[in-house]
Parts: C-alpha cells; structure tokens; sequence
C-alpha cells in the first residue's frame, strides 16, 4: 500500500484547508482564569486573527514529526500501479487527505503562481506610472518579540492566556512548561496517597529510590536518561491508582567532592584541607554542597521529575549517618567487618585507598608516555626492564625483570620454579641487593612460570598484589618503601629517600647501568591501573584499614536472583551480576579523607604506653559504637581498672558503604517507621549497568543482612549515553551536555564559554572547541524537557549504549507542536459549550470510522501498558506516537469532518464525543512521557460532569477495554480508506483534478459489501470525484484505467483514457512485471529452504503467506494492464 508522503512528514499540511477554519464557529474553554475540573461556561473564543495564525503554523509546519516512520512490507506491496509517462510506479502522494492530496497541493502551487504573476504585472504597471521618489524612505525595523514572562504566581495553579496571545500561537516548550511544576509540588500532587486508615490502597505500591545524584556540580545527561525513565514508570503507575513513592536524594560523594573542593581552595586561595584544619575545611564543603544541591535539584525539577520533596534525603543527614553506625556495629560484632594490614590501591594524589571498582585497567600495546598528575614530564609504561642481582659469595648472578623497575627497592626475596635444572645449585642461598643492606633469600614456588623471561622473579611483597600472596605463604619480610605522597621512605636507601616515586624508576636503571647490573629494556603489553577520579597511577601499598568480609553476602545475594525474590533486566545485566558476585573479594570501606562518615571505631591508649609502638592492625586495640559513650562504656568493661583514652579512627567510610543501605535508611531504618512498613522492599530499583557491582550488588547484599528481606524486587539496567559518534561523553572530549541546554536551548558561543569554567588544559579546551563546532554549529535548539523526556524513553531498547543526538531530541519537540496544533484544532470542531457525556461508553451511534479510532485507541492503550509492565519502552513509545500522529491526527481529525459538518445532529454529536474521548485519551496516553505538554493541553479540554479531578497527574491511565475491541471496524475502515489514498494517489499521479471516475473491483462479498456501504465516506474524502462504481468479482474490469493493488482481492481502477503515453507505459509496466517475479521468487525460495516450517515463528510464516499472494496478485494485475493497455493501441 503506498504511504501518503505528505502525513508521513507532518501532521497537518495534508488535511485542513482555510475553507475548512471558515466554516467553524468555535472557542476553547474558559481562558484568562485559572482552569477547573469542568468548564460548562466557556467564554470568549479566539479571534479571526488567531485562527488564521492557528492555520497558518498548521499549514506551514511540515518539518518531521521526529523519526520517519518506516514503510512497512505491506505498504510497499500496496503500492499504487500508475500508467503515466510511460511507466507504472509506486505513487508519490498517497494522499491522507481530501483536503490537503497532492493534487490540492498542485493547484494551490499552480493558484499563487497566477496570483504572484499578477501582482508582479499590477506592480511593474505601477512602478512604470508612478512619480519620481522624493526620497528613500526608511526601512521599518521589525522589534523583536517579547520574551515570555510567566504572571502565575509561584505554586498557584497556571493561569492559561489566551489562545490570541503571541505566545500561544504555536507550541513553545518555555511557555508550556512554565508554572506546572511549581503547582504539582504545592498541591502535594506527587506525595503518596493512603486509605482512610493510613494504608496501601487496594490497587497496590509502586515506589522508587532515585539514585542520588553526587553533589559535585550540574547534572548530566546520563541523569536525563535515569529521570526520564523513572519518571515515566513512577507517573504511569499513580494514574493506575496505585500508592505512589518517588524518593529524591543527593549523595555526599566523598572522593568527588572533597577533590573539587580542594581544587577550588588551591584555586582561590593557595591553600589546601590541611591549612585549614579538619572542621573549618567540612564547614567550607557544607556550604558548597548546599550552593549545588540547589543547583541540582532546580535541574531535576525542570525535568519534570515527580519526586515526594517532603522525603528527600541525603547521604550525611541525620537519620542516614546512624543507620550508617548501626550497620557498622552490627556486622563488626558478627565479625564481618575487621581490621587488618593490607594490600590496597592507593592514589598518591588524592592520598586514600580506592577500591578495585574504582580504579581503570588501561591496558597498554607497548612503549606508551602518559601524563600523571604533579610531574611535569610525562612518564614511560609499556617497558619491561631486566637486570641481575649477584648471588652471595661468588661472582654468579642472577637475572630477573620487571615493569617497575624502582619497586626492586623494596624486594624480599626472588623466586624460581622448584624444578628448574638451572637453578636447583641457588636454593636456599641468597642475593644481595645492590643499593640497601638487604639479602633476598632465593625461595621455590611454584607460582613461577618457568619458561617465562628468565624463570626467575623479583618478589616485592608490600607492593604486588601477586607477590602479597607468594610472600605470605613464604613469611617474608614486607617492606613498604613508599610514602603516601607517592615518595620513597627511608626503607629505600638513602640514596633513594625523598625522591618520587617516577624519578626514582629512572634513577634505578641508572644506577644499574652503573654497578654493570642493567640488562635491556623491551616493549612490553600491559595493564597499568589508573585512578578514575584523578587519573594518577594507582599503587599497591599496604595499609592498616576496615574490611568487609563479603562470600558469604554475595550467596546470600545470588540466591534472592536465582529464586525470583529479585528481576535484574535486562538478561545481559543478570549474568553480570552473577560473574562479578562469584569472583567477590573482601572490600576495603576505608578512605583517608575528611567529608564522609566517620568510622564508628574508637582505638585504645592505654596510660604510659609508647605511641610509636602502637598496633594499629590488631582488632583488639579496637572498640567499635554507635557512639563515644557508648564507646567509652565498651572499653572500660574491655579494660577494667586501666587507664586509658579513646582516639577516634580520623578515616572515613567508602561512599558506596552509606549508599548500599540506601532502598532502607532513606525510610527511616533502623527505626521501625510506618515508610519502612509500607514502602520496603523497594519495588524498582532502576539505574545504568555500570554501577550494577559499584552499588546495585551492595544494596541487595546489605539490604538482605540488615533487614531480612531483598531491598528490592526488580532491577532494570538503562543503557549508557554515548554521543552521536559513539564516544563515551567527557569534558575534555566537549560532548558532556547540560539537561537544561537541551531543554531552553544554547548557543555555539555559549557552550564554547562553558568549557573555560572547568579545570580543563588549553589542549583540551581546544579539542573540545573542535567538538562542539562540528557536532553543533548552530548550538543545541531549544526542544524543551517533554521532548527530551519521549527522546530518552524511545532509545531505551535494552542495549548497552546510546548514541544521542540532539536532532531525534528536536525532531520529538516538532511532534510536541503536532500534539498541541492538533488539540487546538480539536478544540474548534468541538464548538462552543461543548459538555462531554458522563463516561466514554459506546451509544451503539458511532460511525464506522469512529469504531476504527476507538478500536485504534483501545489498541494503543492496551500495548503501551504492556510495554511499560514488560519494561519495553520503544514499544510503548511507538505504540503511542503512532497512534497520535498516523491515527488519531492524520486519520480521525481529518475523515470525521464530513460528520462534524456535514452530518446530522446525531452523527455530529457523536462523532465529537468520539473525538472528545480519544483526544483526551490519546493525552492521558502519554502524559507518563511527557508531563508538561499533556497537563497544559488537558487543562483546555472541558471535564464530563462529575469529574472533579484537578490534575492530569492524578488523571486514570487507559486501559483495555474489550466493549471498544473492534477488528472487523477495523479491517473495513482500513479497507475503505485504502480505497481513499488508492484513488488519491492516482488523481496526483495522473492530474486528474476533477470528473474523475474510479472503480473498485471486489473480489469476494466481504469487500463488496463493505465497499458498498462505506461508498458515500469514500466519496466525500475524495475531491473531484465524479462517480465510483462498486465491480462484483465477475464484472469485467474498466478499460484505459491505471490500478492500485489495495490486496490480493481489492483493486482500485481510475480511468486515465487519453492521458497516457500507452507505448511507454506498456514497456514500463513490463520491467515492473520482471521486477515483480524477481521479489516473488526471491521470497518462495526462502520459504522453500529447510527446517522454515519448524524454526520460523508462526507470525513470520503467515506474514510471508499474505505477502506472497500479494506479490502474485500484483503480478497479475500488471499483466492485465499490459493486455488492456495493448487494446488502446487499436
């Protein structure tokens, strides 16, 4: 079937003419007052003027309606046969509209050519006749438009202007979004409804934690994504009656922060934490935190997020910090939580220990200079250096190698392989360090690969993470040699002591050189481990610190997933959270910093004792409480009749530690509160897969050991947002984009100026620049946050990525102008004082057209609630925005305007109350999606009477009905109107602009007699037809007539007699026909090929079957136009 060009690419062009404005006499409902749950008194409606602005930007506006929609199969092989110029061809109109066809197109071209020729006469005549200028006047400078000022009053319900102003004129996200949000939070809108007796209602509990944003800056548009769809499942969810959570709360981000804050004190003031002392420096990150939580939350609230404000929470509040404590106490007292010496990744520049997922393995092809922070040269990686250690007592040596030369300073021992023939004579013997006054034991393991290198390895116990294990197993010494700055300690040699850690490396080797000890330097592939806050090169070191035991959590965890206690979506993210959780280690919670959650441990002095001799590893000089009494309290019945002092552990917790009790403490844990009764277990944790170990997995496996039940009963894993050409979005790359600059829109220069407030180098400032011109020279285009919002839902496909651009963003924003011009047009065909029935039952009145769009709207409504219950938002969004643009607009808007107009009063009325229903059901649809747009809009439209509800928001989402299921209106409309873009199309191809006479030829009585009786609606859609006769299956078929293949049993003739060139046509139409058995062909052999029967899907199989014979009926209707068209030869 051909596809009507025109509606594919905007929503009104092709169906309302200006004859079509005249004939009504219409008005909104009541505007200039604040709007009301009914509206039986409307008032004023707009001018002519306004009207004719309304025609105007419905006539003009043919850009896209975001993404094209692609042609179906079908529509293809329905594509009409034309005899024109020779050759047959699918049709270039397909026209949806009577009105607006190509063929209207063509005149209204061919009408303002003759009026511009003529004015163009009328002007030259009078330029010709006219006296000399007495002088050149001055050109009139047009003022440049008001900006919009909102007259709401900040939490009042929005005052809607007047159709007549400016601003009003046609869809403006600034003007529409305004005002709403203010309003839905003021009137408690998104705070949870109970029963009368403080209970869930019957209809169930949705409830969501948000993942706290770090309050480190401006939100991204990662959080776009996250907020986007959580939104979406949290408003979907409170119009289907439910009792309703959507928790807000920022997240204190211990690492991030404290960074920038010390960045911005260096910046400021040359000044660091430490010149400022322990309290005065967190006074000063409170007061920053406080500047951007404000910042971010005026981000979320532009974004349309429906959050309850009266709950929000943060990391470091009150309630959260003692859920924290209680944790910690109980599992310290379970053993779960120890202390103990060991090996951690260590960043020199932020000085605290990282866990493993936070550092990034680069991984290296060889020689490779890279840049790390507090060195003003770059640094080699990618080498392997070999050198010798000379055995004791004789001039023998032994060979070893490693890719960190300057850590030899700090080996124990070297180690070979117990059954290497070249090295049995050296067990037990020793090697003597070049530098230090140190022997290394030569020791057997069989850890050693003995056909790697020389066989022989360097063993580096408090610096490797292999060696950590090799050297306990063997008792050798652990010597750390590095400060926590990153410099070598006394433990290196004096030589070494003081230097950094990377001009030592150097130093190393040319000191080999010297002693005669270097051997070579090779490339050498590997993996160096970066800090993913501060890019330094990550050290292991050993560190007394608090650890987590985690084994048997993660069983725990594992097995909530495997019984179905908890859904992870999508699969690809389940299996992740398997091999990650199977591989488990214990987790450091310990950080060396200053904004966090101080460890709730106290270590004990006792009186006399020597500080310096302190065991700082032993969990027995340790007491850990909820709080220093309760400390104090602990240690004195630990250690009666001793004197003693209390020194509270000066590091803090792991942020990822208060974040994994967030689904609990967010409600009031550990206290037994009425949120911790009603809204836990969590129902949906939603958020990217890349934190599904860093907080996912810790959330389930604390959740489960401190409350007893899962945090959560569903996981759903988005994608990451990658830019348009894939790359991962970063400053220094200049793709990070503001929410906010999508939604009000920025231009070039301005996202040019905000790369200078970073901390980015002049290098990367350029390389960003470079960026942004490419990818947006004209800046990013105002879209507004509902576009933004329906974008993200639609590129929610369950992959692991998303390329975003910003045009899919603008092309929904051009679909919200479809929307509102449509409502707007709705509006006027509804007429003055229109008052909806009391329900949206069926009268047993509608038309066939109205029983296709109802059955249309039930469709719609029935798998968007089963692609937002599957989590399938591509099929919810499409299922939506089809039934919007190509239903509801390019189909009922314009095909019920011969009854609105034309009809009796009885078919009038019902075919506005059809229209009332699906366009207020159509904006309940995808109110979830887009929130503004919708509420504004619903607010027009009149209310039935009894329907006193306030809000869109709290507005019932549709469902499916089964009184409105209809196919067999649906297959006979589809028809008819198949039939109307059939005859259309071929007016446009052949210029038949009137006294067109049409045939359709049926070929069983279910066509004929459906023809038949919707003969006067095909007529009346079809401009200047003359006559249509309805052909039985055995009537003989029209001669001098193009067709259009409607199906294997509908045809659709016009007579074209003497308007063709029938020699051309008859050698076009014969490719058409090789053509045509070719695709026939290349279909039956993919349906002969084996096992099709067994492996292809029923649906797909009988896909195929219809499109075959549809294939073959147009075969044959080309042939039989060859055979007509050759009998006008005579």
């Amino acid at each position: 079937m051909a596809t009507d060009t025109a509606s594919s690419n905007s929503l009104f062009p092709s169906q309302i003419s200006m004859v079509t404005l005249a004939k009504f006499d219409f008005s909104p409902p009541v505007i200039g007052h604040e709007t009301g749950p009914i509206t039986p008194d409307p008032g004023p409606g707009p001018s002519t003027e306004a009207r004719v602005a309304v025609q105007d930007v419905v006539n003009t506006d043919a850009e896209t309606a975001g993404p094209p929609k692609p042609k179906t199969e079908k529509e293809r092989m329905n594509t009409p046969l034309f005899f024109d110029s020779g050759i047959l061809k699918e049709g270039a109109g397909g026209g949806l509209s009577c009105v607006f066809g190509i063929v209207e197109k063509e005149r209204k071209r061919a009408e303002k050519e003759a009026r511009f020729a003529a004015k163009k006469a009328k002007a030259d005549e009078a330029k010709k006749n006219a006296p000399p200028k007495a002088g050149k006047k001055e050109k009139k400078v047009e003022t440049a438009a008001e900006p919009y000022v909102e007259e709401t009053p900040a939490g009042q319900k929005k005052i809607l202007k007047s159709l007549d102003d400016p601003a009003y004129k046609s869809y403006n996200p600034e003007v529409v979004e305004s005002a709403w949000y203010d309003w839905w939070e003021k009137e408690g809108f998104f705070e949870p409804e109970f029963t009368s007796e403080g209970g869930i209602k019957p209809e169930g509990m949705f409830m969501v934690p948000a993942p706290p944003p770090n309050v480190t800056g401006a939100l991204h548009i990662g959080h776009g994504l996250t907020i986007a769809i959580q939104d979406t499942m949290i408003r979907w969810n409170r119009m289907l009656g439910k009792t309703v959570l959507f928790l807000p709360g920022f997240d204190h981000a211990g690492i991030s922060t404290q960074s920038v804050v010390e960045k911005m004190l260096w910046k400021k003031e040359k000044k660091t934490r430490h010149d400022l002392g322990r309290e005065v420096f967190t006074k000063l990150v409170w007061e920053w935190k406080e500047e951007y939580h404000t910042r971010i939350k005026n981000q979320l609230k532009k974004m349309g997020a429906s959050y309850d404000w009266t709950r929000e929470a943060f990391t470091m509040d009150e309630n959260l910090s003692k859920a924290v404590a209680e944790t910690f106490v109980r599992l310290h007292e379970e053993g779960i939580i120890y202390r103990a010496n060991r090996l951690v990744n260590w960043c020199c520049k932020l000085n605290t220990t990282l866990s493993n997922l936070e550092v990034d393995n680069v991984e290296l092809k060889g020689r490779t200079m890279l840049s790390v922070p507090d060195y003003d040269e770059k640094v080699e990686f990618g080498m392997i250096v070999s050198f010798a250690y000379p055995i004791e007592g004789s001039d023998e040596r032994i060979v070893v190698a490693t890719t960190r030369p300057e850590t030899m300073l700090g080996d124990s021992a070297i180690a070979v392989h117990p059954d290497d023939e070249r090295y049995k004579h050296l067990h037990g013997r020793c090697a003597k360090h070049p530098f230090i006054d140190r022997l290394l034991p030569i020791i057997t393991d069989t850890y050693v690969e003995r056909d790697f290198g020389t066989g022989a390895v360097k063993i580096t116990p408090a610096h490797d993470p292999n060696d950590y294990a090799l050297g306990e197993r063997h008792k050798l010494d652990f010597i750390n040699i590095l400060n926590d700055d990153g410099s070598f300690n006394e433990n290196a040699g004096e030589h070494f002591k003081g230097m950094k850690r990377f001009t030592a490396r150097k130093a190393v080797v040319e000191e080999l050189e010297k002693l005669g000890l270097y051997v070579e330097t090779k490339d050498n592939p590997m993996s160096v481990p970066l800090c993913n806050k501060s890019k330094d090169i990550i050290e292991p070191k050993m560190k007394p610190q608090w650890w987590v035991r985690q084994k048997a959590l993660a069983d725990t965890a594992m097995e909530a997933v495997r019984n179905g206690e908890i859904k992870i979506r999508p699969a690809t993210s389940e299996k992740d959270f398997f091999i990650w959780l199977e591989k488990i280690q214990d987790w450091c919670i310990s950080r060396q910093l200053w904004w966090g959650h101080q460890a709730p441990a106290w270590s004990i002095h006792f009186e006399g004792e020597n500080v310096a001799d302190f065991d700082y590893t032993n969990n027995d000089n340790w007491v850990v409480a909820r709080t220093e009494e309760d400390a104090q309290e602990k240690a004195a019945k630990l250690n009666p009749n001793k004197k003693f002092t209390l020194e509270r552990d000066p590091d803090v917790l792991d942020t990822w530690f208060s974040s994994g009790l967030w689904p609990f403490s967010t409600l009031g844990w550990p206290e037994k509160t009425p949120d911790m009764s009603n809204f836990y277990p969590n129902s949906l944790l939603e958020t990217g897969w890349d934190i599904l170990f860093f907080w996912v997995a810790r959330m389930v496996m604390l959740g489960i050991k401190m409350t007893g039940k899962v945090p959560f009963n569903e996981v759903f894993c988005h994608s990451l947002v990658r830019d348009s050409d894939g790359r991962k979005m970063s400053k220094s790359l200049g793709n990070v984009i503001d929410p906010l600059d999508i939604i009000s829109g920025i231009s070039l220069d301005k996202l040019h100026a905000k790369l200078l407030l970073g901390n980015l180098d002049p290098k990367e400032v350029a390389q960003a620049t470079n960026y942004q011109k490419t990818a947006f020279p004209d800046g990013i285009p105002q879209c507004g946050s509902d576009a933004m919002h329906f974008a993200f839902c639609h590129y929610t496909t369950g992959g692991r990525d998303i390329n975003m651009d910003i045009k899919v963003v603008d092309g929904y924003r051009k679909f919200c102008n479809k929307m509102y011009q449509a409502t707007k047009f709705a509006l006027m065909r509804l007429g003055d004082g229109f008052v909806p029935r009391p329900d949206s039952r069926k009268t047993g009145k509608e038309s066939l057209v109205e029983l296709w769009i109802l059955h249309k709207f039930n469709k719609a409504a029935e798998n968007s609630n089963k692609g937002l219950e599957e989590r399938n938002f591509l099929l919810a969004t499409d299922e939506i925005y089809r039934y919007w643009l190509y239903e509801l607009c390019d189909v009922y808007i314009e095909n019920s305007k011969p009854l609105i107009l034309e009809g009796t009063e009885e078919q009038k009325r019902s075919a506005q109350d059809t229209l009332y229903t699906c366009l207020e059901g159509a904006l309940l649809l995808i109110h979830p999606f887009m929130p503004f747009v919708t509420e504004e809009l619903w607010q027009r439209l009149p209310r039935r009477p009894n329907d006193t509800n306030p809000t869109i928001v709290k507005a019932g989402y549709p469902r499916y009905t089964e009184e409105l299921d209809n196919p067999s209106a649906e297959r006979s409309y589809d028809l008819a109107f198949s039939v109307v873009k059939g005859i259309r199309s071929m007016q446009a191809e052949y210029g038949v602009k009137d006294k067109a006479e049409a045939y359709i030829h049926a070929k069983d009585a279910e066509t004929f007699s459906t023809t038949s009786d919707q003969k006067p609606s095909i007529c009346a859609l079809v401009k200047g037809l003359e006559s249509l006769r309805i052909l039985g299956e055995n009537d003989s078929l029209p001669e001098g007539c193009g067709a259009f293949v409607i199906s294997e049993i509908c045809t659709v003739y016009l007579l074209v007699k003497g308007r063709i060139d029938v020699d051309a046509e008859i050698g076009k139409t014969k490719k058409r026909i090789a053509k045509a058995v070719e695709s026939r062909k290349r279909l039956e052999k993919a349906r002969a090929v084996k096992d099709y029967v067994i492996k292809v899907r029923a649906e797909v199989q009988e896909a195929d079957r219809i499109r075959l014979s549809e294939m073959v009926a147009e075969e044959k209707t080309l042939q039989e136009l060859v055979a007509k068209f050759e009998g006008l030869r005579t």
